[in-house]
């Protein structure tokens, strides 16, 4: 017999609970747009967004403290609506400036992997007690 997981309510749960999630993400990035210039809002958005989803990426590898639900939530509702790589490439193509380019695809890039490896380092910090006696590391 199927899982919990399959039943209706369960999965309409969890699509209002990523809805919600969506909804906050999209509104915090479109409040960013309003307090800084649209290509630093989008820069920082970006790289706020690529460290939290790494950090919710590694800690479900190395602790799992936070729930599967949960980390839908906040992965597949809130920070996917925060984070905008259509504006980054919308911004991306109409740089006049080659320079400004640049800037652009190498901050989005560069600091939003650097975010990612910034995030690891801290979940491997915060990780369970179980799972520091277990023994090693996944990535």
């Amino acid at each position: 017999m199927a899982g919990s997981h399959s039943h209706p309510l369960v999965r309409l749960e969890t699509l209002a609970l990523v809805g919600i999630g969506g909804f906050a993400g999209a509104n915090l990035r479109f409040f960013a747009l309003g307090i800084f210039p649209d290509v630093i809002a989008v820069l920082l958005v970006n790289v706020l967004g690529c460290f939290a989803l790494g950090f919710i990426a590694y800690e479900a590898q190395y602790s799992g403290i936070v729930e599967r639900k949960s980390r839908l939530v906040f992965t597949t509702g809130f920070l996917s609506s925060l984070t905008t790589y259509s504006t980054f490439a919308l911004q991306s193509a109409l740089a006049a400036d080659p320079l400004l380019l640049a800037a652009i695809v190498l901050g989005n890039y560069g600091l939003g992997f650097t975010g990612v490896l910034a995030s690891r380092e801290l979940a491997r910090r915060v990780r369970s007690p179980e799972a520091t006696a277990a023994g090693g590391e996944t990535a």
